[in-house]
């Protein structure tokens, strides 16, 4: 399991984690918000990795990546576009596919908003956000997440942890295995309160971007979820009508880690498909 630290955007030291082939077409795995690159551990222990190169990163401010406290630092689009295109670049991946899972939504609209989608074979979102900010709290991003959000960024770890604890138990819909309850709640508060917070300080709308792409997109969501409301999914085909919906019912905001199984099969799926038009 080779490790590799790449410098991103604004000199960022950035975590990756690799498993598989290394010569195998590569697919990159971006979490959410407050997560980890564990939170993919039923994707990179799978048999994705015998037929394909897995990469996982800890996003800027998350897991072992650095965490610098100033808000610019994560409202800055062309920086998350470019710890992505660093990425890309230190670890020699020719037209890789990209999956992001809900705040990786946004991370992957900043990258084609700066980068275009040439230098990608696909993308496959997962209960994404595809946009941030008063416009899209309600009507998308919906009550498990809007509920739990502001105290998780207190500063006081007596108002944060209750709040992390009660927004990881509305994200999932099926049950999971204690110890992946508790180590999701560990990584979660690994991230710093000012890190979350400035994560959630911008206001975007990324539809124009992936309207753009043209390359095979599959959306990957859960009829359940109340964190980014099943609405954004329906938004983004409305934006892209290329792009192809993948519906898990009785499945919240997590469909890669509460039906691994399917979502595996139907990424290998799609990421053959989209390799061979590449």
């Amino acid at each position: 399991m080779p490790m590799h630290t790449v410098e991103g955007g604004g000199g960022v030291q950035l975590h990756v984690r690799d498993w598989g082939d290394p010569g195998a077409p590569p697919i990159l795995f971006l979490h959410g918000w407050s997560q980890h690159h564990l939170c993919w551990a039923k994707q990179f222990t799978s048999e994705l990795s015998d037929s394909f190169r897995i990469m996982a990163m800890d996003l800027r401010g998350h897991g072992q990546s650095d965490a610098p406290l100033e808000a610019a630092n994560y409202t800055t689009g062309v920086l998350w576009a470019d710890d992505v295109a660093a990425v890309m670049a230190s670890l020699g991946l020719a037209k890789p596919l990209l999956v992001g899972w809900s705040y990786g939504g946004l991370i992957i609209g900043d990258y084609l908003r700066k980068h275009g989608g040439s230098a990608i074979a696909g993308i496959n979102l997962v209960a994404p956000a595809i946009g941030i900010g008063p416009a899209w709290f309600g009507p998308f991003i919906g009550p498990a997440f809007l509920d739990h959000a502001p105290a998780a960024c207190s500063g006081d770890q007596a108002v944060a942890l209750p709040a992390i604890q009660a927004f990881l138990r509305a994200c999932l819909v099926k049950p999971v295995a204690a110890r992946d309850r508790e180590l999701a709640i560990g990584w979660t508060m690994l991230v710093l309160p000012e890190v979350r917070a400035g994560l959630l300080a911008r206001d975007e709308d990324f539809r124009p971007e992936y309207a753009k792409f043209s390359k095979p997109m599959l959306v990957s969501y859960g009829a359940a979820d109340t964190v980014l409301l099943p609405a954004t999914a329906q938004a983004l085909k409305a934006a892209a009508p290329g792009c192809r919906l993948s519906e898990y019912p009785d499945v919240g905001h997590a469909p890669f880690f509460e039906e691994p199984a399917r979502f595996n099969r139907e990424l290998a799926e799609f990421a053959r498909d989209a390799f061979a038009q590449s």
